[in-house]
């Protein structure tokens, strides 16, 4: 059997699995020492009681004849579809069709597939530093030839960092799909509404896609700072959106998210026939999916009950509070620190000229305690270092300490 030799051909290790095999080999030689984790960007709070009610609810439904569902509609129960219309697009003033939003089990499911809809030889580009997952996909696709000296020899990258505010400039080259993440994970970063606008007229100029990933949305404290794409006026032509539950609800391990895309959004045949995106992502979803289950469906849909708003802003809030303590800290450093005010991420230059991987190293051994090296997302995450804010109060106030204990020393 011949296998796909653009996957055999990509860089080994997944970035996160790399950390967690030096997490686990330090813990190896360190018996019982406790090490704080701010690496990998997961939650810990538990789920919202009033959510966690709705979805026992609805597994027991799904044990009487009547309650029973097998396979549900392909892009989702209308029920959940209402509610994430209503709660995050009605209210903002955004108009959506119920035909317009799909469910999903991830934002990253979501970002990783829908370039199945792009041509083998389109052309893509993403800001640097980037969520792996937008390049990974395509480098699966083989889209993006060859890796050489850490770079994707056909992926544009946008370098976002400290010296140009993270706002990238906008490629000259011809673009088919340019992936963004606001608030940015990893840089914690977030757009304006003039910059957002000036990345969407650019788009619809040159007929590019913008696939617009917003899962932190829940973290902006601003509402002044746009919440979706779709905010912008001309986006619902050129952008797809995903959103996820896991960060704003805590659905890391129940998994439940959506992505819409709008029937404006067109994409183009070889003979140059217009066709719809949004019939093409329908196709491909059922052919490739059998949904979300009822009882996550049905959860997702509690955490837009006022009960369950209540709950789930609780733990948002205190994610926003450790993030607080971070920044604090850093800043007290005099550290070179982006985000941490509407993300729960935190971006720093490492002192002293270090990498992110010494870095890491130097924290591990000296402090216990687990970031990510920005070269795990880019060629301009070289030299900076990620935090995140999703530990306990209790692990976020030691390992604050630990850093600037640890910074200090150097």
């Amino acid at each position: 059997m011949y296998i796909n030799n653009h996957i055999a051909g990509m860089p080994a290790g997944y970035l996160f699995s790399e950390i967690a095999k030096r997490v686990k080999a330090f813990e190896a030689r360190h018996p019982g020492e406790k090490v704080i984790r701010m690496g990998i960007g997961d939650v810990t709070r538990p789920l919202s009681p009033f959510v966690a009610e709705a979805f026992a609810q609805a597994a027991r439904e799904m044990a009487t004849p009547d309650g029973f569902h097998g396979y549900g509609p392909e892009g989702g129960y209308p029920f959940l579809i209402e509610a994430i219309i209503k709660g995050d697009y009605a209210s903002r003033g955004i108009s959506l069709s119920h035909d317009e939003v799909f469910v999903s089990d991830g934002a990253k499911t979501d970002t990783a597939a829908i370039q199945e809809l792009f041509s083998p030889d389109a052309v893509i580009a993403v800001t640097d530093p980037v969520y792996p997952v937008y390049v990974d996909a395509n480098a699966m696709a083989g889209r993006l030839g060859s890796h050489q000296n850490g770079r994707w020899e056909r992926l544009i990258t946008l370098p976002c960092t400290h010296e140009n505010g993270f706002v990238p400039e906008m490629p000259k080259e011809r673009v088919d799909a340019l992936y963004l993440c606001y608030p940015n994970n990893p840089t914690g970063a977030v757009l304006t509404h003039e910059e957002l606008r000036r990345i969407v007229d650019w788009a619809g100029d040159k007929g590019t896609l913008i696939i617009y990933d917003a899962a932190y949305r829940a973290f902006i404290a601003d509402d002044s700072l746009p919440h979706s794409i779709y905010e912008i006026p001309g986006a619902n032509e050129v952008a797809v959106e995903c959103c996820s539950f896991s960060k704003t609800a805590g659905f890391t391990g129940v998994r439940c998210a959506w992505m819409v895309v709008p029937k404006g959004v067109k994409g183009l045949l070889p003979a140059g026939e217009s066709v719809s995106l949004n019939a093409l992502w329908r196709r491909r979803l059922a052919s490739k999916s059998n949904g979300v289950s009822y009882p996550v469906q049905k959860a997702a849909e509690a955490t837009y009950l006022p009960q369950g708003q209540r709950e789930i802003a609780e733990n948002i809030a205190a994610y926003r509070h450790n993030a607080g303590i971070l920044l604090e800290a850093l800043n007290g450093l005099g550290l070179d620190v982006q985000g941490g005010a509407h993300a729960p991420y935190l971006w720093l230059k490492a002192p002293g000229g270090m990498t992110g991987w010494e870095l890491f190293d130097y924290l591990l051994g000296r402090a216990r305690l687990v970031g990510t090296p920005g070269e795990g997302f880019g060629p301009s995450g070289a030299g900076c270092f990620r935090l995140t804010a999703f530990g306990s109060r209790e692990d976020t106030i030691i390992g604050a300490q630990r850093i600037q204990d640890a910074l200090k020393a150097l």
